[in-house]
């Protein structure tokens, strides 16, 4: 029973040796694919193992930037949290820090509907009306312009509507 014991203990992958492997070590840059090695051998094995070689100076390059961020994805400054549309910046600010500033929405949405604090929902409405009619796709031949005009015309109304309703 001692002998099959033995020999279910896998050997040294190092050439010529005999002795126990117990220490994994990768066989590519992969790392899924390991060979069992001896204390010995493992160490002169990670001595003289360099990871990235091989790799052309555009592939280390790209090596380097993601160490930088621990390999994680990044994205641009500011192309999630800000919500960049039609080159506006929507900043969501849920403790009201930016209100009376040029980054407080509802003072952008007056803006689109050159209004000026307070105002009711019939002066809303109407006003809304009123723009729709005038830059409403439809009324301008399919415009795309037209269409980026409404779409900031709608934003804006929902945001003043969501401050005028309880």
């Amino acid at each position: 029973m001692g002998m099959n014991h033995k020999s279910a203990a896998q050997c040294c992958a190092w050439a010529g040796c005999a002795e126990k492997g117990e220490y994994r070590a990768p066989k590519d840059r992969s790392l899924t694919d390991y060979q069992m090695l001896c204390l010995e051998h493992v160490r002169e094995y990670n001595a003289h193992w360099n990871f990235h070689a091989g790799l052309s100076p555009v592939e280390m390059e790209e090596e380097i930037r993601s160490a930088a961020t621990w390999d994680r994805p990044t994205w641009k400054l500011g192309a999630l949290g800000a919500n960049l549309r039609a080159g506006r910046v929507n900043v969501q600010d849920p403790f009201g820090f930016a209100a009376g500033t040029e980054f407080d929405p509802r003072r952008k949405a007056l803006k689109v509907f050159d209004l000026t604090a307070p105002i009711t929902m019939e002066i809303l409405r109407e006003r809304y009306k009123a723009l729709v009619k005038l830059h409403h796709p439809d009324a301008n031949g399919g415009s795309v312009e037209a269409e980026t005009r409404m779409k900031i015309i709608n934003e804006a109304y929902q945001t003043l509507r969501a401050g005028l309703t309880p």
